[in-house]
């Protein structure tokens, strides 16, 4: 309650001061853990840390909605200081958009589980693209904004009040006299004391250059990318693939002609390994453990086994979706009831050919309809980067159960907690929420 009074006493201005800096601080941090939390490449290197590097993001975020809350009975009497001032109530306008997409966008994400996956990839696009926007501005408002900056343009203020106020203005006959007695070198210092482009502005032009040459390219590739809404991205994953496994596989009709119309949406790289290679030369593939007939395959072998084909969505838990996908392999309870499931077992562990990530299944969950050991997407190999040659397809579950590289089942008693669920990752991963 004093805290609460304290802080209502303060004059506007240091209110007004107070949540400004405040918010700067929240920003800086949700920018290095959001970009942290995005680099695919180092999220095996982060393990558990990821995870509470990700509940501190959520955090900030409350924050940052808190000190919304606490400007907005603000917002009128400042505006009202600012009439004005167009650059900063344009300003005002801008920050206050870019707050409050994060904002709404960061709860519909952190709120994932509960909400469609359809709106979960609209929040993570807007997010996104805030982000694109929002940072780099953010660094140009504090380059803008700096003391060094300042300094500058309060020295080109001095020195404008400093210059000699003009003289009146001569008359015809003075000004000739005066033109001839004006040497080449005063007309030169003369024209440059009334350039229009201070010191100030100047280094502020450069920063924003600076800025657009550092992020464009990039923003670009992502821009592109988040507008392709499928088929070309996937396309320079099969032409750049490191897999040599040889034959290919030949697709089923319904495979060939890609009935579920090809997969919308693009798939985000993630892994915790470096992305492995593989060649049939020496690709095996294995079922074992509490089974009566374990066996192994070499690529030409597994290829003969009876495939189907299904179109199935794929969620990622990170938010994004890719829709309608055309999946060709073998389903998962057909090779278990080849197998032969022994009474004991309850449950299936599943190897990926990085030698690193595992995850499991329930014995029940494992014989879904839908859960596929799949060889091609879309009538053609799975690329390397997405999981190829063979990986595992769980769609009713969030992606980290879909295990990539698939190269061994095995079956157990006990319960196996996976790569991430041991790194605080819900072991029950279901899409709906009402089947958790």
């Amino acid at each position: 309650m004093d805290t609460k009074r304290g802080w209502l006493k303060q004059s506007f201005g240091k209110r007004l001061n107070s949540i400004h800096s405040w918010n700067a601080w929240i920003v800086l941090l949700l920018t290095v853990t959001g970009i942290v939390l995005s680099i695919g490449a180092v999220r095996g290197e982060l393990g558990s840390l990821r995870v509470t590097l990700k509940q501190l993001h959520i955090y900030l975020g409350v924050a940052s909605i808190v000190l919304i809350a606490l400007y907005a009975p603000m917002i009128r009497k400042h505006w009202h200081q600012i009439r004005a001032r167009r650059n900063q109530r344009a300003n005002l306008v801008f920050v206050l958009a870019l707050l409050v997409g994060w904002a709404a966008s960061g709860v519909i994400l952190w709120q994932f589980r509960h909400l469609p996956p359809a709106l979960n990839n609209t929040a993570l696009f807007v997010h996104d693209l805030l982000t694109w926007v929002g940072v780099p501005y953010a660094l140009y408002h504090a380059i803008s904004r700096s003391r060094w900056l300042k300094r500058q343009q309060r020295l080109d203020q001095a020195a404008a009040k400093a210059a000699p106020p003009p003289a009146a203005k001569p008359t015809p006959a003075a000004a000739e006299d005066a033109t001839e007695k004006r040497s080449a070198a005063q007309a030169v210092i003369a024209a440059l004391k009334e350039s229009p482009i201070t010191r100030a502005s100047f280094l502020r032009l450069v920063a924003g250059v600076l800025l657009v040459i550092a992020v464009g390219p990039a923003f670009y590739r992502w821009i592109k990318g988040a507008f392709d809404t499928g088929g070309s991205t996937t396309a320079e994953y099969i032409a750049s693939d490191g897999n040599k496994m040889l034959p290919p596989p030949a697709p089923l009709p319904d495979s060939a002609a890609v009935v579920g119309g090809g997969a919308k949406g693009n798939f985000r790289i993630y892994t915790v390994t470096e992305i492995p290679a593989f060649s049939s030369d020496s690709w095996k593939f294995a079922i074992s453990g509490l089974v009566d007939q374990p066996n192994t395959w070499n690529w030409e072998e597994f290829l003969k086994m009876k495939r189907t084909v299904q179109v199935s969505d794929f969620h990622c838990v990170t938010g994004w979706s890719v829709y309608k996908c055309t999946w060709e392999g073998i389903p998962l309870k057909q090779l278990l009831a080849a197998a032969g499931v022994q009474s004991k077992a309850k449950f299936v562990k599943f190897y990926s050919g990085d030698k690193v990530y595992t995850d499991a299944l329930s014995l029940d969950q494992a014989n879904g309809d839908d859960i596929m050991v799949a060889v091609m997407m879309d009538g053609k190999p799975i690329p390397q980067k997405l999981g190829g040659p063979v990986r595992l397809i769980v769609p009713q579950m969030y992606a980290y159960k879909s295990v990539k590289w698939l190269q061994a089942i095995e079956l157990i008693e006990k319960e196996h907690m996976g790569y991430w669920e041991v790194r605080g990752y819900d072991n029950d991963a279901w899409v709906d929420a009402s089947k958790a």
